[in-house]
């Protein structure tokens, strides 16, 4: 027979730690909750963008497409002004830039700058 000498050590997740591990999860859930939401505006501001390039030859033309789409798919962040709209070589760059900031709990914000254009992927 052996005999352990001392106590033994117990092997697991006490209660304190199962609370902070909860937490956190909770906190990242929610987290993920209130960015998701902005990064699909993004998203469909992109597409938005591009029909609006295909859809229209001149700056005027281009920006009256994105507002008759913004207003389809409920983007209320920029407009047709926002855009920047140039000319690279034959093709036309629509491009737009802007910031979102998302209220957290108390104090606490998120901030998020959004960047994209028409010829990116």
């Amino acid at each position: 027979m052996t005999r352990v000498s001392g106590p033994t050590r117990q092997r697991g997740v006490s209660m304190l730690g199962i609370l902070v591990i909860c937490i956190a999860v909770v906190l990242l859930a929610v987290g993920a909750l209130k960015v998701i939401p902005t990064y699909m505006e993004f998203r469909s501001i992109k597409a938005a963008a591009v029909q609006a390039r295909d859809s229209g030859k001149t700056v005027p033309e281009i920006q009256k497409a994105f507002d008759r789409i913004a207003t389809v798919n409920d983007i209320a962040t920029i407009t047709g002004k926002d855009l920047e709209i140039s000319k690279d070589g034959s093709n036309i760059v629509v491009a737009f830039k802007y910031d979102k900031k998302i209220h957290m709990f108390y104090n606490v914000y998120v901030l998020i700058e959004y960047a994209g254009s028409s010829d990116q992927p």
